[in-house]
Formats: C-alpha cells, structure tokens, sequence
C-alpha cells in the first residue's frame, strides 16, 4: 500500500465523507473512490460500508484504521525530520487552525521563526470533524480555535484575534441590501447547524441558540462542509453567522456580508493538550501572549 493511499484511507476514516476527504487531500473524490476500491481488492474485504446517506468504517476498516494511523505518523514524522534537517531545521511546530486568514496573522508565525531559527512551523486546516481529535491524537500540536474551550484534557492559551461577526445572505435576498442586521433575524430565517457532533456549548459560542430576547434560532439545515453551507444560503434557504474575515477570504457573487449589529466579537485563541510539555508550545504561546490580541 502506498504512502498516498494510506494517507487517503486514513482521512477518509476520519471525514466519512468522499468529498471532503477530496478537498482536503487536493485529490479528485474519483481518485480517493479509486484508492479504497484498490486497498479493498488488496485486502479481501469492504473497508467502509457505502449508503446515499452515509459512509462508515466496517469492522474490518475499523482494525485498519487503528493499525495503521500510528504507522503512518511515524513515517509522516520521519519524512519531516528529513525534510527539516536538509533546510537546517531540527524540528517542526504543528499549528492546525480553524479558519481561512492564516496570512494576516504572520506577525505570530514570523515572530516564533526568528526567535526559533532551527525550528519549523507547519500550518494545516482543522476540518470541523471531530475538531480537537488531531490535538488529542497527537497530530497537530497548537489548534487555534473560536473560544471558550472548555474541554477537560485542553489549555486555552492567549487570544491571537478578535473579529466582528457577519450575517451571510443570497445576493438577492431581501436582507441584502441593508448595511446591518440584527442576531433577531437569524430566528426570522433560520440558520445552518453542523452535522457533527460537538459540544453544546462551543456552537453556541459560534451559533447562538438563542437570540438576545430570548427567540429560538432553528437549525432548518445541517452541513459538514462550507461549500455546502454556502450553496444553501445562496439558494436563500437560509442564513448564517460566521467570523467577518469571510469578507476578505470568501468573496462570493452569489453572497452578501452583512454587519451584525448586536453579535460580541468572535475570540479566536490557542488551545493544546494539557498533557503536552513541548518547548515550541511553550514559546509561540510567550511570543502570542506578547504580542498581544489583533483586532481584525
């Protein structure tokens, strides 16, 4: 089994879902179909079970899957070192993140190079998936995500940023055209809820249940990806709330960004394992804490 194939079943095992995985790797969804039907016919055996609602690891996928992920990390770590030591470097600084403005917080990245010039830093997108699985499973080891966090084996370390939060509608919805919205109008329309399971009290952080008099905001719709979310609301089926940095990095003709007037800012901070004593950890969270929070 090739190191590529391993890493598309491994990913698959973790988004169950042939789409994502595909977008996620940078690989088409037939060459990631391609991939499992090729470990399968090599093994004997149906690795996921295959429905029009879902995808699931089968008994034998399951066994695969906890086999190989500690293998395949092991080998990703050794190619890494490798990759590092001929640039000069003796070790990496995995930071996964949870939205899409990596570039305009290079402050923090540049300021950990220059104080660690043997160290590198690998950024990567932390899909929405079982979203502190990485950090727990030892993959990534900063996770900058929207706060509170408030999970009993995770530090919630300083804020990197805080944003305002948009209200994103269909280019032509009736709300378009108005420079500001109200949370109020989130339960008049309906909003987009996650479909994954997450604590109750992160997505209210992100997407309150309630609106400020007290107004239940409905889920009429779940999504797992964005480009799913962003294809409901431009069909006007609804809308949703997200971190005003989609106004820079999501540019879309069919959407429009609208300012929530009432929302708080969104907090966006460091988080890793309470377990993990690694000095890079501990020396980007010195150079955050210095630095101090961006507002964006």
């Amino acid at each position: 089994m090739e190191l590529r194939d391993i890493e598309i079943f491994l990913t698959l095992s973790e988004e169950l879902h042939f789409g994502r995985t595909a977008e996620r790797l940078h690989v088409s969804a037939a060459r990631v179909s391609q991939a499992i039907k090729k470990q399968e016919r090599s093994i004997g055996a149906e690795l996921f079970e295959r429905t029009s609602r879902h995808v699931r690891l089968t008994p034998v996928g399951e066994q695969l899957r906890d086999d190989l992920r500690p293998v395949f990390q092991s080998l990703k770590a050794s190619v890494d070192r490798a990759r590092l030591t001929a640039q000069g470097k003796t070790d990496v600084l995995r930071i996964n993140l949870l939205v899409s403005n990596a570039h305009e917080l290079r402050p923090f990245w540049d300021a950990f190079r220059s104080l660690n010039p043997t160290c590198g830093i690998r950024l990567r997108y932390n899909g929405f998936i079982d979203p502190f699985g990485p950090l727990r499973r030892g993959e990534a080891d900063l996770l900058l995500a929207w706060l509170p966090v408030e999970e009993p084996d995770l530090t919630v370390g300083p804020v990197l940023f805080e944003e305002p939060r948009v209200a994103a509608v269909a280019s032509d919805h009736r709300l378009a055209d108005r420079p500001s919205v109200s949370m109020e109008v989130l339960a008049d329309h309906g909003v987009i809820g996650g479909g994954w399971v997450q604590p109750d009290y992160w997505e209210d952080a992100f997407m309150p249940f309630y609106t400020p008099s007290g107004r239940t905001i409905e889920r009429n719709f779940t999504c797992t990806d964005l480009d799913t979310l962003y294809m409901i609301i431009s069909s006007g089926d609804a809308i949703h709330t997200l971190g005003a940095q989609v106004r820079r990095f999501h540019v879309r003709p069919d959407i429009t960004y609208l300012h929530l007037d009432d929302a708080p800012m969104l907090r966006w901070g460091l988080v890793w394992r309470s377990d993990n004593d690694n000095p890079m950890v501990r020396s980007f969270v010195s150079i955050a804490r210095e630095l101090g929070t961006m507002s964006l």
